[in-house]
This record gives structure tokens, sequence and C-alpha cells, in this order.
């Protein structure tokens, strides 16, 4: 608000003044600028050539191409309605539930800066955003000089905080087209919008392969960044640069087998270990084991945080299922030790006589060895999700100290939100809505398709205002609610 302010009087001081107005106006003219509030507007004529010369590339090809836009426009329209529909009914029935499962469902969600998008990736957000709106633009600009209709310049603009970019052609040109060149007109920018959304998805997939000389991947998963104080972090947690390797015995790969890995934890019981019986020293040792409030027992009364309370089948009473406890150093008792499920898991991996104890904790509460060679496991004791909150990770280790260790994360990031933010475009600017490509769309399609069927024009026009005025509801009440639902819930 203070820098539109600063921008606002300044425009009005120098348009007032009788001494610099008139050299003010023609700067701005000269270089395409114009100014009003919360809006900034840069048009040229600079990229016309380049334009010229895509739309003479390989006529047949290009002529293949925009008409495969067309299709995709025509369906993307009825596509796009439907999914609008949906998104409106998830909305609804959100607002009427307290499952917070139910927002991450959603295929269109409004995006509030520094509420549901991090302020750390605002960089991310409206690069990409300029990023397809520029591909978008682009498609409109080629495919009217295909069609013979002059593009008076190409030009980027920021409202408020959302940068965009636009192309001015010549209307007199455009009216005087049949719909069928205009539908491929109108239809070419989300058309491209879903191409560089295809474009972005591959290159995230493949980015493995692209990489691959300078990083590799399947080896663990590399910490790139442990939020301090948290549960991962101290001198016995971890570190940047770490490789995680492995969470109690499940295997951990990548950044997917990590997350699976922590979910499969919470919601299986407790890991066990096998401890010879020799080593184990009864409750009474350190004090009667006592039970917490939500009915589990606790042995270890002296708070220790080097010690924990551990429960096993009493060895002479398995028969009877009577329980034992047991207050334990973890960290040497849990060093090399296999795990277990039951006491046969101890008898087929050790010699010696062993039983296979494991930590009374409460009921959401997990005891967790984090591997992370060459360095001892970290353990953790407490809700796995707050592990995977902690630490931040990614696939790709260097091959060489001087690669960067953010830059695969910046590659990852950046073609999620262009194939977010691209995808995202493509749907909206299909909805049959007033100022949108939809709108044109539509009218072109009905020119095409009824003047058979309703030979009256202004009938036709009144059809096409109908249908536009449905599908700009269905759009303002996403918005709405979703701002609502982002905002004040």
């Amino acid at each position: 608000m203070g820098v539109w302010c600063v921008v606002y009087l300044t425009d009005t001081l120098l348009r007032s003044s009788s001494t610099h107005r008139i050299r003010y106006e023609s700067w701005l003219a000269s270089r395409g600028l114009m100014l009003s509030p919360f809006h900034v507007r840069w048009q040229t004529t600079v990229f016309n050539r380049l334009f010229a010369y895509c739309a003479r590339i390989n006529p047949r090809a290009l002529h293949l191409w925009f008409n495969s836009g067309l299709v995709f426009g025509i369906v993307s329209m009825v596509g796009s309605v439907g999914l609008l529909v949906k998104t409106l009914q998830q909305t609804l029935a959100q607002m009427t539930s307290d499952n917070p499962r139910m927002e991450s469902q959603q295929a269109l969600q409004v995006v509030v800066p520094g509420v549901n998008l991090p302020t750390n990736q605002l960089g991310y957000f409206f690069t990409a955003l300029l990023l397809s709106g520029v591909i978008h633009e682009l498609g409109h600009a080629v495919a009217a000089l295909r069609e013979q209709v002059r593009v008076n310049g190409f030009g980027m603009f920021v409202f408020v905080l959302y940068p965009g970019a636009f192309v001015d052609l010549f209307t007199t040109h455009l009216n005087l087209v049949s719909p069928t060149q205009q539908l491929r007109i109108f239809c070419a920018g989300v058309w491209h919008n879903f191409v560089l959304c295809l474009v972005a998805l591959a290159f995230l997939f493949l980015l493995p392969i692209v990489l691959l000389p300078m990083y590799s991947t399947g080896g663990g998963a590399l910490v790139i960044e442990v939020v301090q104080g948290s549960a991962a972090d101290g001198p016995r947690g971890l570190s940047v640069g770490d490789i995680v390797t492995g969470l109690e015995d499940c295997p951990v790969r990548g950044v997917e087998d990590w997350s699976s890995c922590l979910s499969h934890l919470s919601h299986s019981p407790q890991t066990g270990y096998c401890v010879p019986v020799a080593s184990l020293q009864p409750s009474w040792a350190h004090g009667r084991a006592f039970k917490r409030l939500d009915g589990t027992m606790d042995c270890c009364s002296n708070n220790s945080l080097t010690d924990l309370c551990f429960s096993y089948m009493k060895p002479q009473g398995r028969n009877s299922r009577e329980k034992e406890f047991a207050c334990m150093p973890v960290r040497k008792m849990v060093t090399g030790t296999p795990v277990c499920r039951n006491d046969n898991d101890c008898a087929a991996h050790t010699h010696s006589v062993s039983v296979c104890v494991s930590p009374s904790l409460e009921n959401q509460t997990r005891f967790i060895r984090v591997t992370h060679p060459p360095n001892t496991h970290m353990l953790f004791v407490g809700y796995p999700p707050h592990l995977q909150y902690a630490v931040s990770l990614t696939n790709f280790i260097p091959r060489f100290t001087f690669l960067h260790l953010d830059l695969p994360v910046f590659l990852e990031t950046f073609c999620k939100y262009v194939v977010s933010l691209s995808g995202a475009l493509a749907v909206v600017n299909s909805v049959p809505c007033f100022a949108l490509d939809g709108q044109w769309m539509l009218n072109a399609l009905l020119e095409a398709t009824l003047v058979t069927v309703v030979t009256d024009r202004q009938k036709r026009e009144l059809i096409g205002f109908f249908l536009l005025l449905a599908g700009s509801a269905l759009l303002a009440a996403n918005v709405a609610l979703g701002l609502w639902m982002v905002t004040a819930r």
C-alpha cells in the first residue's frame, strides 16, 4: 500500500504540474508506460518481428497445432465449468465440516500470499505466474498473425502484486475473420498454458536424468534444512548435508520413502528391540512402574533424558502374558540391536537368550531410530509428523562438493509452481466468463455453430449473455467462498 500510494501521488503531482506535465507524459508515452491506481502497464512493439517469425515456421504444422488448440479450448470450456462446480461443492461441504483433509483434496484453491502461500516462496509464485502469462499471450499473438490479424504490440503489467502479460490485437482485422479463425486465436492462450503445464511436468519427472552428471538419486534423502529448536535439532540430531538412509527397519531411498516410512510408523505398533535377558533390570531397580493418564505405563521416575521405560513379556511367565517393565539407557541399548515384533523374531536373529522389548510410550508417541551414516543414530521420541515438519529433504545428492544443495530444490519447486499456475490459468481462462478468454471463445463458438439453428443475431447474443452470466456467477462464487475459507476461517 505504501509503495502504491507513493507511485500514485508522484504521478498525480507530475500530471498536475504545469512545468513538468508535458515532458512527463511524453516520457511515459515514449516508453509505453501507463499508470493508474494499483496498476502499472508497459507495452512495446519490439517483439512483433519475433511473433511474425514464429507465425511463418512450417505453416502446415502450425495449422495442425492451432486446430488442436481449438479442439482443446472447446473441451476445456466444458471441463472448466464441471471442475468449478465440483470445487464449489467441495467448498460448501468443507464449510460445514471440520475435516482439514477436505481442503487438500480440492483441485482449485484461492491463493493468498502470506496466508496459504509461504512468503519465502513468493519469488517462485510470481515468476511462474509471469512465465505462464507470457506463454499464454505468445499463443494469442502467433495465432492472430497466422489468421492475418495485426498485432499492435505486446505488454506486461502489475496489478496490486500480481504480474501478467497481454497482446494488443487490431480489432478491425479480428472482426473481419471467420468465427472459426477467431476460435483459433482465442483458444491459443489456454492451449499454450496446457502445453507449458505438460512440458514443466515432463521436465519435473525427467529431472533426475537431467541432473544425473551432477547429482545422484536413490541413495537416501539429503537434509537441506533443520528447523531450529525442533526435535531434529541438536548435537546428536540431524544437520544440513546428512543423508538419511533409514527409519527403524524401513529403508529410505528418497523423500517419498521418508514420508511413507513416517506414515507407516505412525499407524503401526511400536517397533521392538532384541535385548539379552541378562542385561534386563526389573522395574523396581529404578522405582515402581506407574500408570500415565492415558493408561500406559512408565517406570523411569527420575525423568532422565537418557533412560526410557521398556516393556516385555516375562520369560518365565509367557503363558500368562504377564508384562514386566525395565528402565534402561536407551542409546546404549538400541545401538546395533535388531528390531523385532515378538520374542520369536529374536530367536532367529540372535544366538543368546533374548526377549523383544518395546518402549512404553503414550498412544501416539513413537520411538524412532533415524539412520544417517556415518553418524550414530538420531533417536526421536514424539509424534512422527513433528519429525517430518522439522526437516526438509531432497532426493538429489551432489556428486561434487562445490555443487549447491538447493539447485535441484529450486528447479523442482519452480516446475511445480509452473504446473499449478499454468494449469490454473488454462482452467480459469476457459470459463465462459466476462472479461476472460472464455467470453470470446463462447461468442465465437456460438457464431460458428448456431448460425443455421438460431438465425437472429440478437437471440444468439442473448443466449451467449446468459451463459456468460452463469459462468461469471460460478467463478465469482468459487473465488468469494474460497477467499472466505482461506482468510476468515
